[in-house]
């Protein structure tokens, strides 16, 4: 049966910063699929120039899903796509597309980033397929198949085309406030407030570089073991919808206090913050205040910024809510404590150790497991490319429209015989 758009008619949603879902919906439209895009504020509007198909939701968010329920019925929508499934707007029109029996396209950063983006059907991270399937399903599935697994990148690939479309994004929504008066930020900010954090990273990069490269110097010279603590922005969907904290001062001080509790004397904790974070939560005065309150002034380290593998690569251990970078821990083999619901964190990896416990005497993953189940996202979910960047985008649009129009989702078109082997292509750097 061959792959065709037609009698498909797709609605998207909000996507990641940038061109790709333009440049998706317009691949979806050559494959003969009728093709609409939902908008709600400035930034989505200059991300979709086709006027025609272009469906601005300018009410208050209580309105949406009596608006999306009749988006669908009106337009005969089939598939929905959308950029992380947890926000507000999202959550709505996932529930709404569900009931009416559509299928629902869910795009999110790689797991494996940064050479790779994530694509499932119903759901990801928390509520990923991944949570339901047992490593010996993966194996299962992966019977007939002897691919070599490529290394972990050693850093994200297109930070800085990233940090450009936000920064352009970000500044449409603010310019076209008065089309869009109603809209509402889903990370708890006003645009202006989010503005004025990036402004105030930027201008603060010298002095976190130097801190940064003061930090590194320590921790290279000091020939002391230490524990890496893997942060996320607080802001970020994993953190907020698939973790146990109420925020991120409350997991600084639990995985402080295990360490207080279960390291040796002469071990000290190194805390690596997110490439992007804006310090909406004081990370630095948090920590150190932490640090004297246990009494490890003289062992608590905080990098901003930097490459993440140098220091997985002389680490006794890694903590983490459920951040992806604990992939790169696993792949080397590091012990892995991971909180919250992380579509890796599966019995055979990830320590069940109480924190303390962990601290003292980390154990190890099956390493062998854990390429399993390496190889198995590499063959299904995991698509070679990038949002952000115009080579990682022509990577991603040579698979995802065929992926998307396919009957079976990624991890059942692997049983099925019918995944590109995507981990012969080229992976983006």
């Amino acid at each position: 049966m061959r792959v065709t758009g037609e009698g498909r008619r797709f609605l998207f949603l909000q996507g990641p910063h940038g061109p790709f879902f333009q440049q998706l919906g317009r691949m979806l439209t050559l494959a003969g699929a009728e093709v609409w895009r939902a908008g709600f504020n400035g930034g989505d509007r200059a991300f979709w120039p086709d006027s025609a198909s272009y469906l601005p939701f300018t009410e208050v968010p209580s309105l949406w899903p009596q608006t999306c329920r009749a988006i669908l019925a009106e337009r005969g929508i089939t598939d929905i796509a959308l950029y992380g499934d947890t926000r507000p707007l999202h959550a709505e029109a996932v529930r709404a597309a569900r009931a009416a029996g559509l299928t629902v396209h869910v795009f999110e950063e790689g797991y494996l980033r940064p050479s790779w983006i994530t694509y499932e059907r119903g759901g990801a991270n928390g509520n990923s397929r991944l949570m339901q399937l047992s490593l010996a399903q993966m194996r299962n599935a992966l019977a007939a198949r002897d691919m070599e697994q490529p290394d972990a990148p050693a850093r994200w690939g297109d930070m800085r085309q990233h940090m450009f479309w936000g920064a352009l994004y970000h500044f449409r929504v603010l310019t076209g406030r008065r089309h869009y008066p109603a809209y509402q930020p889903h990370r708890g900010v006003t645009v202006g407030q989010e503005l004025a954090l990036h402004l105030r990273r930027l201008a603060l990069t010298p002095l976190h570089a130097a801190q940064r490269r003061l930090a590194e110097a320590r921790i290279a010279r000091g020939g002391f073991p230490y524990h890496l603590v893997l942060l996320q922005l607080e802001h970020d969907s994993s953190f907020r919808a698939h973790g146990p904290f109420a925020g991120m001062a409350d997991f600084l001080s639990t995985v402080t206090q295990g360490f207080a509790e279960g390291a040796a004397p002469h071990h000290h904790l190194v805390f690596k913050a997110h490439p992007l974070e804006d310090d909406r939560t004081p990370l630095g005065p948090e920590i150190r205040r932490l640090a004297r309150l246990h009494g490890l002034t003289d062992r608590v380290h905080l990098l901003r910024g930097g490459k993440l593998a140098p220091l997985l690569d002389h680490a006794r251990s890694a903590v983490t809510v459920n951040s992806t970078a604990g992939q790169q821990a696993l792949w080397r083999g590091l012990p892995l404590k991971a909180f919250g619901a992380a579509v890796y964190g599966k019995p055979e990896f990830v320590s069940p150790q109480p924190l303390a416990g962990f601290f003292a005497r980390p154990e190890r993953p099956d390493s062998r497991a854990y390429r399993a189940y390496r190889q198995f996202l590499l063959e299904t979910s995991q698509v070679p490319g990038g949002f952000y960047s115009r080579h990682g985008r022509r990577a991603l649009m040579r698979q995802m429209a065929d992926m998307m129009l396919r009957p079976e989702d990624p991890y059942d078109a692997l049983s099925a015989g019918i995944a590109a082997p995507r981990q012969q292509l080229r992976l983006v750097t």
